[in-house]
């Protein structure tokens, strides 16, 4: 693929994900895999609506002075990449009414049509204490991906990692599952509450 075109796609989609507040100033990471051992990611200092050239870096599997300057998600990317080869695209995002949706739930089931078609129902990861989850979250995103044959997970208080073969069908799911929780929160009816 053409790298400047892959370029454009990001930044579009990035700043597409920044206006719907899936993405904060400097907080998120967006990639897609250009070579077996090779992916694009936003730097540290990107900011998700001016996304470019200049916040994307080109990173190879074999860690060099490069991954200083990426995005503190880089190694979680690295590791989805490395061991899912559906994975062509990765986003972390913090969807405001899905996050704020998985703090008092266990499971989403949508009740609209699109979300019961296209997710199902989802369970709501609990990530155990924040201290130490970057150091889990390597391993622990990608076993769940695995382990539970899917493309989409929710962390409590944390946001959603996806995974997509196609870029466009990865933001769809993510906006499918955004509206459908800002959805069941409006209808206030939902029973699966944590009360841990």
């Amino acid at each position: 693929m053409n790298r400047e075109h892959l370029n454009n796609q990001l930044s579009t989609l990035a700043l597409s994900m920044f206006r719907k507040d899936f993405f904060g100033i400097y907080h998120g990471s967006l990639s897609a895999k250009v070579e077996s051992n090779r992916f694009i990611i936003n730097t540290k200092e990107a900011v998700f609506d001016a996304i470019d050239k200049n916040t994307l870096i080109e990173l190879y599997f074999k860690k060099d002075y490069r991954w200083n300057q990426a995005s503190i998600d880089a190694n979680i990317h690295f590791n989805i990449y490395s061991q899912i080869s559906e994975a062509k695209f990765i986003s972390f995002s913090m969807p405001p009414f899905t996050t704020a949706y998985s703090l008092t739930h266990n499971l989403i089931t949508p009740k609209d049509y699109f979300g019961h078609k296209e997710l199902g129902s989802l369970q709501i990861v609990d990530p155990g204490q924040f201290e130490d989850w970057y150091e889990r979250a390597q391993s622990t995103i990608v076993h769940y991906f695995i382990a539970n044959k899917t493309d989409i997970m929710v962390i409590r208080g944390y946001g959603v990692y996806s995974f997509n073969r196609d870029m466009h069908q990865m933001a769809k799911k993510l906006a499918i599952l955004e509206k459908s929780c800002r959805l069941l929160m409006l209808d206030g009816s939902s029973s699966d509450y944590n009360f841990d």
